[in-house]
């Protein structure tokens, strides 16, 4: 499985079967006995990361305030993302598979309360949803399948983001790194698995 998510985030979720087998040291018989097809294998793998996610969430609204749990709501689930940039496809592919299956509601239940007091505090804008928030992270989180030399780039861009959550008047956050150069964005445009 560790293989097939590296691969899977080198190569796209079409990422022939035979290579994964070949990473993780074993045969192609052997895939398919323990994973009977390419869907079984995503299954398994978003079962999986959904066992993390679940931690992920049951760790979020205790700090100070509720816009710091919305901050670090979004930068825990971002580097979540960072560290396994094959997510967001698997996900992808979990909604063809399954449409019934509703995965965003895991982040959305456990922050919708603490969205709603952000705003109460005027620390949010009250035009602001907990799906904004569940998209924006995840948005931002798949900045990981440019690689991880990209993860500077990532908090720049959270900041922004979170300067355009604030309310109008609010204090500004300093850009954690200097902007990329349009040559290293043609490398990360290089690096992604769609564009291959």
């Amino acid at each position: 499985m560790a293989a097939a998510r590296v691969v899977i985030a080198e190569r796209g979720i079409d990422a022939p079967l035979e290579e994964i087998a070949r990473r993780a040291d074993v045969g192609i018989a052997t895939l398919y006995r323990n994973f009977a097809s390419r869907d079984e294998l995503v299954q398994a793998l978003f079962e999986r990361s959904m066992d993390e996610v679940d931690a992920l969430v049951s760790e979020i609204g205790g700090d100070e305030s509720a816009w710091d749990s919305v901050v670090n709501f979004m930068d825990r689930l971002g580097m979540w993302l960072l560290a396994d940039p094959a997510m967001p496809t698997i996900v992808t592919r979990i909604g063809i598979i399954d449409p019934e299956r509703r995965p965003a509601m895991r982040f959305t239940g456990a922050m919708t309360g603490i969205v709603e007091q952000a705003k109460a505090d005027g620390d949010l804008r009250d035009d602001v949803t907990s799906i904004d928030i569940v998209l924006l992270a995840t948005m931002l989180g798949s900045i990981g399948r440019y690689g991880s030399e990209y993860v500077a780039q990532w908090r720049r861009q959270l900041d922004i983001v979170l300067d355009g959550l604030r309310p109008e008047g609010a204090p500004r956050r300093p850009l954690a790194a200097g902007p990329v150069d349009l040559d290293s964005y043609h490398r990360m445009l290089r690096r992604s698995p769609a564009s291959s």
